[in-house]
C-alpha cells in the first residue's frame, strides 16, 4: 500500500467552494483501479490549508493509472484553480505501523 500526501494551500476565501468541489471530484478518483480511499483534513491554525491523504494499492495506480486518465482531467478542472502555490505530492510506504 502506498500513501499519497499533499499539502493543499487554497486561495483564501475559496475554502467553502473548494470543499464542495472536492466532494464532487471524489467520484473521479474513487473510480480508478488501485484506489483504496482518501482523507481530506483541514488545518486548525490556517483555515485555507488542507492535508490530502490518498491510499493506493501501488505507486503506478496513482502516477500512471490516475494521472493519465480522463478522470484526472475532470479532477484538474474542478480543483487545480484553487491552489496557490500548486502542491507538491509525495508518496510513502509503511516501515512501522502500530494501531
Amino acid at each position: 500500500m502506498i500513501l499519497e500526501v499533499a499539502i493543499l494551500n487554497v486561495i483564501e476565501g475559496k475554502e467553502t467552494e473548494f470543499e464542495k468541489d472536492f466532494e464532487t471530484a471524489c467520484k473521479y478518483i474513487s473510480s480508478i483501479k488501485g484506489y483504496k480511499g482518501l482523507s481530506l483534513k483541514k488545518c486548525l491554525e490556517e483555515k485555507n490549508k488542507y492535508l490530502l491523504l490518498v491510499n493506493w494499492e501501488n505507486l503506478e495506480d496513482h502516477t500512471i493509472g490516475f494521472r493519465t486518465s480522463e478522470q484526472y482531467v475532470e479532477w484538474k478542472k474542478l480543483l487545480h484553480h484553487y491552489y496557490s502555490p500548486f502542491p507538491t505530492v509525495e508518496h510513502y510506504e509503511s516501515v512501522i505501523e502500530k494501531i
